[in-house]
């Protein structure tokens, strides 16, 4: 088995196109595109991958803040940018597809931002059988 050396780092997203030009420059194929919600933020990772070398990228946006779609470096990357769309409610200018909020058909809207709120319902405890002699 080979190991894998990885590095992450954070960029502002005004950098997100250029940084993704540099590692499709160095030949690099995208393996993931990754966004969770932290409080009131979000974390959208990139990840990249030449020779088993493994390079993160990670912005963080808000509610209403665009993100430049990385479409024009990588094609593919509007299935990854269509689901953060969809299940995060976050706007990606310049996707190479765009299915306007229809990649995923959900029950709520954007379930990743608003996710319902779960009530435990506590089981019932059922009530005492009939003790032995009873009639």
């Amino acid at each position: 088995m080979k190991d894998q050396n990885t590095t992450m780092r954070g960029i502002a997203v005004s950098d997100l196109v250029k940084e993704t030009g540099a590692f499709k420059a160095k030949g690099c194929r995208l393996v993931q595109i990754g966004c969770t919600g932290i409080g009131d933020a979000y974390e959208i990772n990139y990840t990249f991958d030449k020779d088993y070398v493994f390079e993160t990228v990670r912005i963080t946006v808000h509610d209403g803040d665009v993100i430049p779609s990385i479409a024009e470096h990588y094609w593919a990357s509007f299935i990854y940018e269509n689901e953060i769309h969809d299940l995060y409610g976050l706007t990606v200018e310049g996707m190479s597809i765009d299915f306007g909020g229809h990649l995923f058909h959900t029950a709520i809207e954007n379930p990743f931002k608003n996710p319902p709120e779960v009530t435990k319902v506590e089981k019932e405890t059922p009530a005492p059988g009939p003790e032995e002699g009873d009639a």
